[in-house]
């Protein structure tokens, strides 16, 4: 998933901030104390070519965050957005990040987690030791976070996630299959085939820019906008879109027009492409609906209402296209792709720390619901006192003011002091935290995401 960047501070604000900042500095032979370290930006590489960065503040306060950025080129990054580096820095935490394999694909999950773990060695061993050290993800790189939080007993005291794409990678492909699967069949019939195994970036856009064009064109018509829902309801997608009210619960005409928005603004040119930075990855197609039944996936989804009042409104049978979906349904995945994702891309079997995760309510890339689904495997291992999540009132991936994200930190943090996480991570709690840094705004809210249609298959 992208690095979308959350609202950002006041500019003046930022470029006071970042003056501070002296210029890159070489590794230092000692290890000073988190008192003795003052403002630097540090860059350096890693043994199998991944860079790393830090940044360290003029006043640092002993924490240092280790950064997963999301998905995307794969530079360098310590901060989800530069107004929270600022934030941050000012606050006295020091930041780390690294780039992960810079070789392969954007999905860079099979080094990410050792690239973070070995930018963190290195600024031990280059700048200085930490007193506390929290891992914080967004995007995939929120999954990457969640690994973090299994494996990092010992280096990692906590975890703060960012819309993570926590469910992993074998269920984001199966369910962003099935979506493209129905647009194809119901609107592209030549595509229907063609939608894995993609030879390339150049071959996956083409693709999107073809499944695209063909729900433009069904968007004009009630068959075409029941059916649009109806793909919408196996991409788990949010009927939310930005710049817009909410649409009411039962207004399901005004559902589908905004889940339309989202498909109009090009998130078929995001998601199909991703395919291919998967597949590129994982050495093969990892993603199937051989014997899927379409309409049992439908009946799970938190939109199978809206779906069967708009068949109605259209007066198509919509038990005739789920038949049909079912019918036709032959994609198989390749097994050793499938066991090389589900090894690097997958999390929640278990925790070793404590995890908080934020997410938005309405999320276009990575789905509200991949919580439930991530809720649900922690529970199943025991650890459910681990984790914490809560939800901010806004649409888009990864939307969240810097108040959101320190408010966030600091309920982990509380966490971590006390051994407990009493209120601090209830919506009423984190809003006045978040109102009183005085930053730029917030909107906490209490929520519950619903399950995750096509998740664990």
């Amino acid at each position: 998933m992208p690095r979308m960047r959350p609202r950002t501070l006041a500019a003046t604000c930022a470029a006071l901030l970042l003056s501070l900042t002296a210029p890159s500095v070489a590794a230092r032979a000692d290890s000073p104390s988190p008192a003795t370290t003052g403002p630097a930006h540090i860059s350096a590489t890693l043994s199998d070519g991944a860079t790393w960065i830090a940044d360290t503040p003029a006043h640092w306060n002993g924490t240092v965050l280790l950064f997963s950025h999301g998905f995307g080129p794969t530079t360098a990054d310590d901060a989800p957005s530069s107004a929270a580096k600022s934030a941050l820095l000012e606050a006295g935490y020091a930041l780390i990040g690294s780039s992960y394999d810079p070789h392969g694909s954007m999905w860079a999950l099979d080094s990410a987690e050792r690239d973070q773990f070995a930018a963190l060695t290195a600024f031990r061993k280059q700048v200085a030791t930490p007193t506390r050290t929290i891992s914080v993800g967004q995007s995939m790189g929120g999954l990457v976070n969640a690994q973090i939080a299994r494996d990092g007993a010992g280096r990692i005291d906590g975890a703060l996630g960012l819309c993570g794409l926590v469910a992993g990678g074998v269920d984001l492909d199966n369910y962003q299959l099935d979506a493209e699967y129905t647009l194809a069949t119901l609107f592209d019939p030549a595509d229907a085939d063609s939608l894995v195994g993609l030879a390339g970036a150049a071959e996956a856009n083409a693709l999107a820019t073809r499944l695209t064009a063909a729900v433009t064109a069904a968007q004009q018509t009630a068959a075409g906008r029941a059916r649009i829902a109806l793909a919408a309801a196996y991409l788990n997608l949010s009927d939310w879109a930005p710049g817009q009210s909410a649409p009411a619960a039962s207004d399901y005409a005004g559902q589908e027009a905004q889940q339309y928005a989202w498909l109009a603004q090009g998130l078929l040119s995001f998601i199909v492409p991703g395919r291919w930075s998967v597949e590129q990855s994982a050495g093969g197609n990892t993603s199937w609906n051989k014997g899927t039944d379409y309409a049992a996936r439908l009946r799970g989804s938190v939109h199978a209402r809206q779906v069967q009042s708009l068949y109605r409104t259209a007066g198509i049978d919509l038990r005739s296209d789920l038949a049909t979906l079912t019918r036709n349904a032959r994609i198989t995945a390749d097994p050793q792709a499938v066991a090389r994702l589900e090894h690097s891309s997958t999390a929640g079997q278990s925790l070793s720390l404590p995890l908080l995760d934020i997410h938005t309510t309405s999320d276009q890339l990575v789905p509200v619901e991949q919580e439930d689904a991530f809720a649900r495997r922690v529970r199943a291992a025991g650890a459910s006192s681990l984790l914490r999540q809560a939800y901010v009132s806004r649409q888009g991936h990864c939307n969240f003011t810097t108040a959101e994200v320190v408010a966030a930190l600091h309920a982990l943090e509380h966490r971590l002091d006390s051994g407990r996480w009493d209120d601090a991570t209830t919506a009423a709690r984190l809003q006045r935290d978040a109102t009183e840094l005085d930053l730029d705004g917030a909107a906490f809210t209490a929520y519950r995401p619903g399950p995750l249609t096509g998740s664990g298959r």
